[in-house]
């Protein structure tokens, strides 16, 4: 099964760890798309929090500070490796000559 990437969907308190891919980063790319598009334009972490997170940093500074620094990290680690896990899947599931035989 597949997951596709929401547009703009809730998030959890944290984003995964770790060095695989989960469902969760799968339904979020749009969303750790919109935090590196953030931070490559120096754009304010709240700012960001508020639009791009649903977070209220004036209500709960900590733990927005938290959701937005662990989604930009998550960001951060699909764009060094993560990328890298994809195409493994990707090949893994098609085979390295096309779609897999049925």
């Amino acid at each position: 099964m597949r997951v596709r990437p929401e547009l703009d969907p809730d998030v959890d308190d944290e984003a995964p760890v770790g060095s695989r891919i989960t469902p969760y980063d799968k339904a979020h790319f749009v969303t750790y798309l919109r935090l590196l598009d953030a931070e490559a334009e120096d754009a304010d972490w709240e700012e960001v929090a508020r639009i791009v997170l649903h977070r209220d940093p004036q209500v709960e500074p900590a733990r927005t500070k938290r959701c937005w620094a662990s989604h930009l990290a998550r960001a951060q680690w699909m764009t060094r490796e993560g990328y890298r896990r994809l195409l493994e899947q990707a090949v893994a599931e098609r085979g390295p000559y096309g779609p897999p035989l049925q």
